[in-house]
């Protein structure tokens, strides 16, 4: 009997693991919790997103280049996502919390018909927070320079799992592989 057991409890851990299809490449980095404020005025955080899978940028709202297609790249893969039956939330960090209220964030996404009901765009900390958060947590680079207004921030889309941990990143910009992160968002949902 016991022989059958441990035959049967191998067949099963091995069924899991033959099923469980990994993202190749995957990055494994784990985010700090966090409690924001999203474009509503409400406090979001990581709390809020437990148990789901999440893609993730930084942008701001007077970007005067990369944000501006970054954002419509977004909005067409959460658009693509819909479609697909996918359900994954949206997040964008404000590279320019100074200037970028809620009120802001909110009509500034309103301008490529962003779905707000699982696309939250987070201020609400100073800018030496945000810098510290980026490069901790996605390895990306944020600094506002002491002359003129615009940010130097990444333009990539971070993929994170139901537990907060960055999976892989992508461009954000140029050819977006959005089939790519459509996939690794539906392997995560397994």
């Amino acid at each position: 009997m016991k022989r059958i057991r441990l035959w049967l409890f191998a067949v099963l851990l091995f069924s899991l693991v033959a099923c469980q299809q990994a993202i190749p490449d995957a990055k494994n980095w784990p985010i700090e919790d966090f409690t924001f404020t999203d474009q509503h005025g409400q406090q979001f955080g990581l709390a809020d997103l437990k148990g789901k899978v999440w893609v993730a940028d930084f942008i701001f709202t007077r970007c005067a280049d990369v944000c501006p297609p970054m954002t419509a790249n977004m909005a067409k893969l959460q658009k693509m996502a819909k479609e697909k039956g996918l359900d994954v939330h949206f997040v964008s960090f404000s590279v320019d919390p100074e200037n970028d209220t809620p009120d802001a964030l909110k009509t500034y996404v309103e301008k490529f018909q962003g779905d707000l009901s699982n696309w939250h765009l987070l201020t609400g900390y100073t800018q030496q927070d945000i810098e510290r958060f980026a490069q901790k947590n996605f390895k990306a680079v944020v600094k506002k320079p002491q002359e003129g207004d615009q940010v130097i921030h990444g333009t990539d889309f971070y993929l994170v799992d139901q537990n907060g941990t960055i999976v892989k990143y992508y461009s954000g910009l140029n050819d977006v592989p959005y089939e790519e992160i459509l996939k690794h968002i539906d392997m995560l949902q397994e």
